[in-house]
Order: structure tokens, then C-alpha cells, then sequence
């Protein structure tokens, strides 16, 4: 399928886990594709991948969590191509703590990049897709609607991003650009196999976000997003969908 052909796409989270998944899914579809990231080696891998098979492909180094590089990050993307038709916020971090532990740091620092980063991305680039009629498919979690063990600010933060999703699809409906989110859950990616238990942790908690027929992989999530950010999807806003292997069926 060439769904997203002399389509641009944003994606943010591009240079490992899902959002590498989600990166070359809509590449190998057709996308003029955008990829940013904070991690330099592996955004240069990727680029060089994907150019390798054909795909068009720019990258930039960008902290979703800098208000500044977010502008910046957007205006060039605008700038090499012209346009901008769908934004894919996937850039995210994952601690694990006590709450009553949780330093107010390490909270704000959640909420800086999971949250904020993605509302500086959506704000920075619905007046493009305002233009192109374009939307926005932001990775949420399925701890933003369930409760998920030792996740306090990662939780907050994922369910901040599902009611902006929301918010979103119905500010902008009249403007002809559509909002979803995906809420992920047991997929395999470094960001889940960096977990550590906080001391005193209970496995038996954690095992229900454990998926029953196994971990899934990014391409799983990046399959779904790709439907979303489509036009198949040309009807669905404010659709959260989960992806999570039945942890919560």
C-alpha cells in the first residue's frame, strides 16, 4: 500500500521502539517522511536505512520538551517540504516509583516531554494541518484509562495526553483535522526492557500489564497508527484504540 504518498509526516520518538516502527511503517507506504528524535546515532541509522530503500527521509535532532526546538523543528520541516499532513507524537520516558517517593524533578520531568512536548508539537503544527486538512495520532498508553503499577507520573502524564487528543478532534472538527490516539500496552521496546522494579515492588501488580498471548512488537502499534493517520480513518476522531495484546479485554 502507498497510502501516505507525497504525504509528510512528523514523528517524533523516531530513532528507536514504536516510533522507529511507526517511522518506517509510513515510509515504506510513500510518506515524505520527518523524523526527530534526541538520540543522534540512531536517528543518522535510520535516515540512512531508509534513504537506502528509497524512501525520503530528513531527520533532526529535537527535544519535544524545548519549546524552541519544537518551533524550530516544525518550521523546517514545513520549510524542506512544503506541507504538513499528519504529526505523530510518540517521544516518550517511563519511570518507576513509589509515588511517595517521586521526586518532584523526576515528576516534572515526565510531564515535560509525554505531555508538554506533545502540546508544543500539536501547537506548532495544527496551523499546517489546518492547511492540508491533516491530523494528529498521538501514542498515549493504556495507563492513561487503567491503573498501571508504579507509574504515577508516566500515567498522569499519557492521561493528560488522551484528553488533549480529545480536546482536539473537537476543537478543530470545523477545521477538517481529525485527533486520535493509540494506547499501547506489553509492547517490546527499550523503553519497556529498561524497566527496574522500585525496591519493594510486587511482581504479582506489574503482571497485569503483562499481555495474554505475549509482548506485541512496534511494527503492531505502527500498523494501527498508520490506519488512523490514513485515510481509512477519514471518519474517526477522538478514537482512543488500545493495542495491548487483551491485558485489559
Amino acid at each position: 500500500m502507498k497510502r501516505f504518498q507525497d504525504r509528510v509526516t512528523l514523528v517524533t520518538g523516531a530513532a528507536s521502539g514504536i516510533g522507529r516502527g511507526v517511522a518506517e511503517r509510513l515510509a515504506a507506504e510513500g510518506a515524505l517522511l520527518y523524523a526527530v528524535d534526541v538520540q543522534d546515532e540512531p536517528l543518522a541509522e535510520l535516515e540512512k536505512k531508509l534513504a537506502n530503500d528509497g524512501c525520503t527521509v530528513a531527520t533532526r535532532r529535537c527535544d519535544v520538551s524545548n519549546e524552541s526546538e519544537v518551533a524550530e523543528t516544525v518550521a523546517d520541516c514545513v520549510g524542506r517540504f512544503g506541507r504538513l499532513d499528519a504529526l505523530v507524537n510518540v517521544a516518550a520516558i517511563l519511570r518507576a516509583d513509589h509515588l511517595h517517593e517521586l521526586a518532584t524533578a523526576d515528576w516534572n520531568r515526565v510531564l515535560a516531554v509525554n505531555l508538554t512536548g506533545t502540546f508544543f508539537m500539536c501547537r506548532a503544527a495544527l496551523p499546517h494541518l489546518m492547511a492540508s486538512r491533516g491530523n494528529v495520532v498521538n501514542v498515549a498508553s493504556t495507563a492513561a484509562v487503567h491503573g498501571q503499577p508504579y507509574a504515577g507520573a508516566y500515567a498522569a502524564s499519557k492521561g493528560g495526553v488522551l484528553a488533549l487528543t480529545r480536546s482536539i478532534a473537537i476543537d478543530y472538527v470545523k477545521h477538517g483535522v481529525r485527533a486520535n490516539a493509540v494506547l499501547p500496552c506489553d509492547i517490546a521496546t527499550p523503553i519497556f526492557s529498561q524497566f527496574q522494579m522500585p525496591e519493594g515492588g510486587d511482581w504479582k501488580l506489574v503482571k497485569r500489564v503483562m499481555a495474554p498471548k505475549g509482548s506485541g512488537d512496534p511494527a503492531d502499534v505502527a500498523g494501527v497508527v498508520a490506519m488512523l493517520a490514513s485515510d481509512d480513518a477519514r471518519h474517526v476522531t477522538g478514537a482512543e484504540v488500545r493495542v495491548d495484546g487483551g491485558c485489559f479485554a
